[in-house]
């Protein structure tokens, strides 16, 4: 059973705290995150990517820029900018883009149900992405950036958060990309019990995004067991930071793929190649987007098309069964050769967040066609993942993003 534990919080005050949340740090590159911290001296970015703090002579991973995330939190905390809770709590945290509002709850997870794969995965991670996390974690002796946790809806949950938030929020404000962000407190020791007895009978959570910030904080907390082999088992160190979200409250948006080049093939011959596993319609100019599952829309020669996968290619497989694979297995690999899509530079992939215009955009630009996706669906997310499985690259996208710098855990 899931251990979701409430923790003591280090967050912003009020005043500061729509200047402080910041957008998770794997969003940038350097030169991004440099440019987004200027004239924000709150900004959490300024945290999560100290090297923003030195000159382009100093590394990214080198040892200073981890001692000056540690300098810069230890400093706001010390300032006031941060104010430390006296209660273990948890917290609710909304978030509403375009009308459409989900509803998480800030959490504290158990590094043994990551490790007991009651905490499902559904991506390998890279051991040099983590490397980078782990270590900014273990020096600032805190967990900075939530991870995006999913679970099947609980109507105990679900009736604690919307009485709480009847009550005045902590935090609302509305971030540059017009994101509404709310935060309430979930102080009652009543409200806190029954949350905390809902998880233990729920036997399955899922990382929904931020699989290596996941692996880092778990890693961490394994370390420090090592240094501490008198532990207990509830040390903070043994928690990482998460906001859980219902299935019910998630939208996951379409990742969409741009291919450089016809693989020599003519525009004629391509047509003829894909449909034999696809029935091609032509669209005309306005951009497309698939209407259900098993349908990819394609952009080629300033005109879109619609591909509608034919029975003989689909399948009940968890993972071959995914639009994204039947794309990758019938189309991208055996047509346009792309073998391995994490490394192979001839395809990139554009987050639906982009919309369609960005596909025609980059191919008027440097590629020649694009592919509009349906979205994964939440439930073939958790399919994948209770089958032991993995999703192809690329297969969700998650939005609104969540920030950071709202809630802090310290890990001692």
């Amino acid at each position: 059973m899931a251990n979701i534990k409430p923790f003591v919080c280090v967050r912003p005050n009020t005043q500061v705290a729509d200047k402080v949340a910041a957008l998770p740090y794997d969003v940038y590159n350097r030169e991004e995150a440099c440019e987004a911290v200027k004239g924000n001296d709150l900004s959490f970015l300024r945290i999560d990517r100290a090297e923003t703090q030195f000159d382009a002579s100093v590394d990214t991973y080198d040892e200073r820029v981890y001692e000056k995330a540690k300098e810069l939190l230890d400093g706001m905390i010390a300032d006031g900018t941060f104010i430390t809770d006296t209660d273990e709590c948890y917290y609710i945290y909304e978030l509403t883009m375009d009308g459409r509002t989900q509803t998480g709850l800030v959490a504290c997870a158990s590094i043994d149900d990551y490790a007991n794969n009651v905490i499902k995965k559904h991506e390998n991670t890279r051991a040099d992405k983590e490397a980078d996390r782990i270590h900014h974690v273990d020096t600032c002796d805190a967990q900075t950036g939530p991870i995006f946790l999913a679970y099947r809806a609980n109507e105990t949950i679900r009736m604690v958060m919307n009485r709480v938030k009847t009550e005045k929020a902590l935090y609302s404000f509305t971030s540059d990309d017009g994101i509404r962000h709310q935060v309430w407190k979930i102080g009652n020791k009543e409200d806190i019990q029954a949350v905390k007895s809902a998880f233990d009978k729920i036997d399955s959570i899922y990382i929904a995004d931020g699989h290596h910030r996941a692996a880092s904080a778990v890693k961490v907390g394994f370390k420090r067991r090592e240094e501490h082999p008198d532990y207990k088992g509830d040390e903070e160190f043994n928690f990482f930071l998460s906001v859980l979200f219902a299935d019910e409250e998630l939208m996951i948006m379409p990742y969409n793929r741009v291919v450089k080049d016809l693989n020599g093939h003519s525009p004629v011959e391509f047509l003829d190649l894909i449909g034999k596993s696809f029935i091609v319609e032509k669209m005309g100019k306005e951009p497309y987007a698939p209407t259900a599952k098993g349908i990819v829309g394609m952009y080629l020669n300033e005109e879109w098309y619609r591909l509608t996968a034919k029975d003989e290619i689909k399948s009940d497989d968890p993972v071959e069964g995914l639009d994204v694979s039947l794309l990758q297995n019938n189309l991208l690999a055996p047509v346009l050769g792309i073998g391995d899509p994490r490394v192979d530079k001839r395809i990139d992939f554009i987050g639906g967040i982009r919309g369609l215009k960005e596909l025609e955009r980059r191919c008027s630009l440097d590629m020649t066609v694009a592919f509009s996706m349906y979205p994964t669906s939440i439930q073939e997310l958790f399919a994948v993942s209770d089958a032991g499985l993995l999703m192809p690259p690329k297969s969700t996208w998650f939005e609104p993003k969540l920030r950071s710098g709202l809630f802090i855990h310290k890990l001692s």
